[in-house]
């Protein structure tokens, strides 16, 4: 008996051996995915010793464009070209996110993020601009306008975090705070000490796909290029150790919501399985004068699942008039009729 008991174990040993082996994933170069994800309009910035990875778009009033956890400014592709024509837009990697990579002095919290994109703004000669920010960054962005509202001409926070006291806000991709509720299963991983290690070289492009459904209200949207994008700027080197660190660390913000007297628009995606509605109704009662406007066919990234929707409100938000059917394809008339 002590011999079979003995197969099983090593069987049942080896077995969860080669499963972690079929998962490994080794880190992609910074070279690789750079030549595979930089655009035309990619720069990099020396920010106070960090490459910043950055993509500068249209000329005008600026507008700088923040993305949430685990994303890149892949996710502004849409609104940067719808916007491009009528302002300068800003779109960046927050370090331990896309090209731009890890933070040697892990600077990841949401101070640390509102301060980089101020000193972005002082290397561009910006001395004011309008900026948006999807979850997390949605955060940064009030930070920033908290700290320095006089920088800001505008706040668009599309499905934020960062709800005020006193509002239930699960833990999300964004949100270090316990709150009793469920949290999405790879998030339950990163936090936990054994996974974790595991997670640094096995990372299952499952568990990506896995997310993106969560996060997208129309499945259908979600095409294999953006889960790829997602995966493998996620295994740029170092981006998974930044990741960990990110989401072990306390949650820094200080966001006072009186300071926020700039003209503010709050989006939502009504079917967010990550922040609910509700939390977008309290920034709305928080933030004196500000307008929300809820989408029915959207969940957490609506910039990405219907980015001609959103960045249409966003547009007139801003005062640029676009006539219905404008993101339409014209529809022509054959000269035989």
């Amino acid at each position: 008996m002590l011999k079979k008991a003995l197969r099983v174990i090593v069987f049942l040993v080896l077995a969860v051996i080669f499963f972690l082996l079929t998962l490994y994933r080794p880190d992609l170069s910074p070279e690789y995915v750079q030549e595979k994800y930089q655009t035309a309009e990619s720069i990099f910035l020396d920010v106070d010793g960090q490459q910043v990875h950055l993509r500068l778009m249209g000329e005008g009033e600026p507008v700088i464009l923040v993305h949430g956890s685990f994303s890149s400014l892949h996710t502004w592709d849409i609104w940067q070209k719808e916007l491009s024509p009528y302002f300068l837009t800003i779109s960046l990697d927050l370090p331990g996110h896309g090209l731009t990579g890890p933070s040697e002095g892990k600077h990841y919290s949401v101070k640390d993020y509102s301060i980089l994109i101020r000193r972005i703004a002082e290397k561009l000669d910006l001395e004011s601009f309008h900026i948006a920010g999807n979850s997390m960054g949605g955060a940064v962005a009030m930070q920033l306008s908290s700290d320095h509202p006089e920088l800001v001409k505008s706040l668009n926070l599309l499905n934020s975090s960062a709800a005020p006291k006193g509002v239930e806000e699960p833990r999300t991709l964004d949100s270090n705070e316990d709150s009793g509720r469920d949290e999405a299963f790879i998030f339950k991983l990163a936090r936990n000490p054994v996974f974790s290690k595991l997670l640094l070289k096995c990372t299952p492009k499952f568990l990506f796909q896995m997310n993106m459904e969560q996060v997208y209200f129309d499945e259908t949207k979600i095409s294999e290029a953006v889960i790829d994008r997602y995966y493998e700027l996620m295994l740029r080197e170092g981006n998974r150790q930044a990741t960990l660190d990110r989401l072990m660390a306390p949650r820094e913000t200080t966001i006072d919501y009186d300071n926020l007297t700039m003209p503010t628009l709050i989006t939502w995606g009504k079917y967010d399985n990550w922040i609910p509605l509700r939390n977008g109704q309290a920034l709305q009662t928080s933030i004196k004068g500000s307008k929300l406007k809820v989408f029915e066919n959207a969940g957490h990234v609506p910039m990405e699942e219907i980015p001609t929707e959103s960045v249409g409100e966003y547009l007139a938000f801003l005062g640029v008039e676009i006539r219905n059917g404008y993101f339409s394809s014209p529809k022509l008339i054959s000269s035989n009729e």
